[in-house]
């Protein structure tokens, strides 16, 4: 596990990159949903749980310590400079779907879509409201 950053304007940041990744995802799913006739076509998604483990350790160690402090997994890694990587990762779930169940499998593409949609929602609300709080 590889430390990356401390910044200083904590929540933002953490909203920031919440936004950044479901951004991110939403276009990995939608090619899920455009691309899936295509011949070897594998269904991919975002490694959801890594990236909110981080997120989790990241809001933690602000509780415990007015710090943020993000920490590297095996497909997310936080650089210096405010970015990050996610790396994309096999969905095993869906491809399975695709192999039997077309439905089910757009079905749960369209689950997934709805989900990221809704988080990205209230990480761009709450970043709003904290934008007005600083202005004030």
């Amino acid at each position: 596990m590889n430390l990356s950053t401390t910044l200083t304007d904590n929540m933002t940041e953490v909203l920031t990159r919440i936004i950044e990744f479901t951004e991110r995802r939403r276009d990995v799913l939608t090619r899920n949903l455009f691309d899936y006739r295509q011949r070897g076509f594998r269904p991919f998604d975002l490694p959801v749980n890594e990236f909110a483990l981080c997120m989790t350790e990241a809001v933690c160690e602000h509780v415990r310590s007015r710090r943020l402090l993000l920490c590297d997994r095996q497909h997310v890694q936080f650089e210096t400079d405010g970015r990050f990587e996610a790396a994309p990762v096999v969905d095993h779930e869906s491809e399975n779907f695709l192999q039997t169940d077309i439905r089910q499998y757009l079905q749960v593409q369209i689950r997934k879509l709805s989900e990221n949609l809704m988080n990205n929602r209230i990480a761009v609300e709450l970043l709003k409201q904290r934008q007005q709080q600083n202005a004030l």
